[in-house]
């Protein structure tokens, strides 16, 4: 799965948007209060260190069977030590990729879709972790219907 770094997010003004309190049923309608609780700025949302931040878009299936679908954006936070089961943004050979990061037994990138092959990380690979994946941000295509999730 090919990434392309957009660049650093910059601490800017940004404007609030509206947060209703109550939460949307993905199962039966139930009826809504329908009043905004308060207001939430998207950046203090999905951005813990805004100075290691960056902006990273997803080119390549590898990782659908973990959400992570082509086209997205993923936030990545430099300041953050990849763990154990970590989805990260890595280098391997120069060459920038998503995995799940798995330190146990054995150091692996580990692809979600059945036809990528795990990654054994060795000391023969230039390999770099360039930050934790933090949250995904995903435009939703309008129309579509049922088959929206595999249009790539």
């Amino acid at each position: 799965m090919k990434t392309k770094i957009l660049g650093k997010l910059t601490p800017k003004s940004y404007k609030p948007l509206p947060y209703f309190i109550e939460k949307v049923p993905a199962g039966f309608p139930s009826p809504a209060a329908g009043y905004v609780e308060s207001s939430i700025d998207l950046n203090e949302l999905c951005i813990n260190h805004p100075n290691a931040t960056f902006l990273v878009r997803v080119g390549g299936v590898s990782m659908i069977d973990a959400g992570v679908y082509p086209e997205d954006l993923l936030v990545v936070d430099r300041s953050l030590e990849a763990q154990h089961c970590d989805i990260i943004v890595c280098a391997i050979n120069g060459e920038f990729t998503v995995k799940e990061l798995c330190l146990e037994p054995t150091p692996k990138l580990v692809a979600y879709n059945k036809d990528f092959e795990e990654i054994i990380i060795d000391d023969e690979m230039d390999f770099e972790v360039f930050g934790v994946v933090i949250n995904i941000i995903r435009e939703i295509k309008r129309g579509r219907g049922q088959n929206r999730r595999f249009d790539f």
